[in-house]
């Protein structure tokens, strides 16, 4: 098993996590070890794992231990050497510095090399090398040794290629498209544009849009790294750019792994075989905004803000009167009508492992027969397009379409709790409904979650999880408009 240290994004604040358009989901440093790790350049997710390349001429799959989306280890990692069209191992650095793969949808990986510039095809790692078949020598022609294909990616209907270069009167990167193939140069973004930044990987999304990776380094500013994405309509935004304020290293590697409707981002850094350079394997969540329309301002959604005033604190909360009209409205007339007034925050659900506190807290009106009003029509996740993240506010139901008057407070995100239609137990697939989030006062929710656990309190899958003194709701009023 690899040896590995968990890293935090912000060693001075480890509970900061955003990044721009990203989300911090863990991080580690690997140590080389007997396989004497390093010097990684490119970087694939597929089927569960990760598959890389390296300056030496080996192919590495790494498979990363997860809890729940937090990176937290490294289970297990192959290594073995890239073959020759012959199937003899590389052995000369001019033969040996492969620097990108990317898999096509055949199955085939296609690795390209610097110093000896070329792409090779490999039907499977252990194999021996085939010619590749993309149309990359117009891009590397010319070019020094140590300036060859750093990005390979394949796309929906093509592949993407970049050097290493940037800001001259050659384009860095030619994109293979149902148009065509054409040129296209890729500028490196600011603050990294003043400090020599270049491209060094590259993936793209089945949507199309492909998340670009830059590094820079400077004696005196030391390592900057940035990451843009570029949607299939040409539209371009720097998703993060970061210098070693935070956890920064030689980032050199760049894959993109779709769940559902969530798009991570895992960069990797190349150690050089240096004591003085770290190995760091970092994942990211993107927006779901940039991850579907990058270079296209956020949508304002109308939403309508509340006040829970509960005898532990006030907690305010946006209403998606837009997005879940049916629950929204069904909300404020809960409030409007004074039936929120003098009912208890009741259950807390804890969740181990991970960052803590985490699970839910369940509020609302119990089915009080005089506080209820009809059940409402459900809206799931997957077309509210509003998820369990932390601080939303979700109906309580038993069977979709019989939620009333109870609802629960998310504490971290609790992605198991959105729909999903194609989930094999029918159960899982309509989710629970969204309709709000918390936008001050996430401290009181976790300050009601955390009051005594009567265990011997409710029954069934309640046992254990029910307050031994509920909270009271004092009031619920809609905010005084700003």
């Amino acid at each position: 098993m690899p040896q590995t240290l968990t890293v935090a994004l912000d060693p001075a604040a480890p509970e900061n996590l955003k990044l721009g358009e990203l989300t911090y989901r863990g991080g580690l440093e690997i140590e080389p070890g007997e396989e004497d790790i390093g010097g990684i350049s490119g970087l694939e997710w597929w089927d569960g794992k990760l598959y890389a390349v390296s300056d030496d001429g080996r192919w590495l799959i790494m498979t990363p231990g997860a809890f729940r989306d937090k990176l937290v280890d490294l289970i297990e990692i192959e290594v073995g050497p890239l073959l020759d069209e012959r199937g003899k191992k590389l052995r000369r650095k001019e033969d040996a510095d492969a620097e990108a793969l990317t898999r096509s949808s055949s199955g085939d990986w296609f690795v390209s090399f610097e110093h000896n510039h070329r792409v090779w095809r490999y039907p499977g790692f252990g194999e021996s090398a085939l010619p590749g078949d993309l149309a990359v020598e117009g891009l590397v022609d010319g070019a020094a040794s140590n300036n060859g294909i750093e990005s390979l990616s394949i796309t929906p209907d093509g592949w993407l290629a970049c050097t290493e270069r940037t800001g001259g009167t050659k384009p860095n990167c030619l994109r293979q498209s149902s148009s065509g193939l054409e040129s296209i140069d890729i500028a490196t973004p600011a603050p990294l544009d003043d400090r020599g930044g270049v491209p060094t990987d590259a993936d793209c999304a089945s949507n199309g849009v492909c998340y670009v990776l830059f590094r820079s380094h400077s004696s005196e500013l030391g390592n900057g790294a940035a990451i843009v994405a570029i949607g299939p309509d040409g539209n371009r935004e720097t998703l993060a750019s970061w210098d070693s304020a935070l956890s920064i290293d030689n980032f050199e590697g760049l894959a993109v792994r779709e769940e559902g409707p969530r798009t991570y981002l895992y960069i990797i850094s190349d150690n050089n075989f240096s004591d003085g350079q770290r190995t760091l394997l970092l994942k990211f969540e993107v927006s779901a905004r940039a991850a579907s329309a990058p270079g296209i301002p956020e949508k304002v959604f109308a939403t309508t803000r509340v006040i829970l005033e509960t005898s532990m604190g006030e907690i305010t909360v946006a209403l998606e009167t837009e997005r879940a009209p049916i629950t929204a409205s069904n909300f404020l007339r809960y409030i409007d009508e004074d039936r929120y007034d003098g009912t208890k925050c009741y259950r807390a659900r804890h969740v181990a492992g991970g960052e803590q506190p985490a699970g839910f807290l369940q509020c609302g009106t119990q089915n009080h027969p005089d506080r209820i009003l009809d059940p409402i029509a459900h809206e799931p996740t997957n077309e509210t397009g509003l998820n369990h993240t932390d601080g939303a506010l979700s109906m309580a139901r038993f069977d979709p379409g019989t939620a009333t008057g109870d609802f629960s407070i998310m504490i971290r995100d609790q992605p198991g709790l959105d729909a999903q239609p194609d989930a094999e137990d029918p159960a899982q697939r309509p989710g629970f409904a969204v309709f709000g989030y918390v936008v001050e006062g996430m401290d009181v929710v976790h300050a009601i979650h955390a009051t005594r656990i009567d265990p011997d309190k409710g029954e069934g899958f309640l046992k254990g999880q029910m307050l031994a003194e509920p909270v009271t709701i004092v009031n619920v009023r809609r905010a005084e408009p700003e």
